[in-house]
């Protein structure tokens, strides 16, 4: 079962590339505006295995939903903030929280102290994914077909993963890029074709498994 992560955030731009980075690594994930929606989805849902929270909010900010939080509950909180002095830092982890992020940050470093985290928490995600030939390990970031390691770029493998984690869903391209190549991103759409197109190539009969939606996108389906 797939962890569940809270993220809180008030602007709705960050929410959305935070919870593409986690949905794209297989995460579940709930989203909540400010502070107050944030501790009303926790007490709600009752399944969050981990809350990554925005500091500076209107009306209940980070802190005071971190504090409110550990006075019930040991859930790994992580804040996720601009404020990036030390002195704001060491606040954060003497009120409770497990890390500390400061923004802007690296997809690839955020996504491995999400996942260090839960893993110390005991709430860590399935490293491996497999079906037939294909083999996925999630934590060394490695593809194998037949036990023998394909060589991936690192865009290569997070587009391969972001199809298999939304397995049998028709993907839009745009949607894709969104999520693979992030927000900023102002290339040529077609960049997506030929990225599956080098995927396919490399997974030999495996490429069959993403299937071409066409004048849309891709969709990724094998019957295990």
């Amino acid at each position: 079962m797939a962890s569940k992560i809270l993220v809180v955030d008030d602007e709705m731009r960050i929410r959305k590339i935070i919870g593409d980075f986690l949905r794209n690594d297989g995460y579940s994930v709930a989203e909540a505006v400010d502070g107050f929606d944030a501790l009303d989805k926790y007490y709600e849902q009752k399944d969050i295995d981990l809350i990554i929270v925005d500091v500076m909010m209107p009306g209940k900010n980070g802190w005071e939903v971190c504090r409110e939080i550990r006075n019930m509950s040991n859930v790994p909180i992580v804040f996720m903030t601009a404020l990036g002095e030390s002195h704001d830092e060491i606040h954060g982890l003497n009120i409770g929280a497990d890390d500390y992020i400061v923004k802007p940050f690296r997809y690839e470093i955020f996504m491995a102290r999400v996942r260090n985290i839960l893993r110390r928490s005991g709430k860590a995600q399935e490293t491996t994914w497999s079906a037939n030939e294909i083999e996925i390990e999630f934590v060394s970031r490695t593809v194998k077909r037949n036990d023998e390691i394909v060589d991936m770029s690192p865009r290569e493998y997070e587009l391969l993963t972001y199809l298999v984690n939304n397995q049998n869903i028709a993907l839009e391209r745009d949607k894709i890029l969104d999520a693979v190549w992030g927000y900023d991103f102002y290339g040529d759409r077609r960049t997506v074709d030929t990225h599956i197109k080098n995927i396919r190539a490399k997974l030999g009969s495996v490429g069959a498994y993403i299937k071409t939606i066409r004048g849309f996108g891709y969709k990724f389906e094998v019957k295990k």
